[in-house]
């Protein structure tokens, strides 16, 4: 991104800020429920939404956009959101065991973003979006550790590491929509 500074993609107001959130969750809802669609469409059930990670894309992108706190927020809700609605149809997404794990997953995923962009501007952004995900991966991880052996979570700590290997096609796309996004709107900037 050639003389366009990262921090010169945020949205600078609040009512932006909210209304980028707003579309995030919109988006981290919508999306996974698409793949949910084609999953069940083609007979692979959540084998797509595990694979392709929808709901994160989302999240990721308004960290950027809109900064930590909107990237917080959001992070925080949709899987919130998704869980509730969702459980309408007796089918909850995420499962209920996994809610807050994903809440407070999704959740750093935003403030990280939207942090190490700002503090890390002069890095890449696939750099800051990778640390955004380890970051993320990290506290999620932490998370499930002292849910199954401080408060007997009947999730299995196995799960950390069995994501990871599925989820790898999604971490992929995430390396090539969000640098290419925040590259895009940093040249629409530029010639404003």
């Amino acid at each position: 991104m050639e003389n366009v500074k990262k921090s010169a993609l945020v949205c600078t107001t609040w009512k932006t800020k909210t209304l980028a959130a707003v579309l995030a969750v919109i988006a981290a809802v919508a999306l996974p429920q698409l793949f949910h669609l084609l999953g069940h469409v083609s007979d692979l059930g959540s084998k797509l939404g595990e694979t392709f990670l929808p709901m994160h894309l989302s999240i990721f992108l308004v960290g950027y956009f809109a900064g930590p706190w909107a990237g917080l927020a959001a992070g925080a809700l949709s899987p919130a959101l998704s869980f509730g609605l969702t459980s309408l149809w007796n089918d909850p997404m995420p499962a209920a065991a996994m809610l807050p794990y994903m809440m407070i997953e999704l959740a750093v995923y935003g403030l990280a973003t939207g942090l190490f962009s700002r503090y890390l501007e002069q890095l890449p952004t696939l750099v800051t979006l990778f640390c955004a995900q380890v970051a993320g991966r990290a506290v999620r991880a932490l998370a499930l550790v002292i849910g199954v052996y401080g408060f007997g979570s009947p999730v299995n700590i196995a799960t950390i590491w069995m994501s990871l290997l599925p989820g790898l096609p999604g971490l992929i796309l995430q390396w090539i929509i969000v640098p290419l996004a925040v590259y895009w709107v940093a040249q629409r900037a530029k010639h404003e």
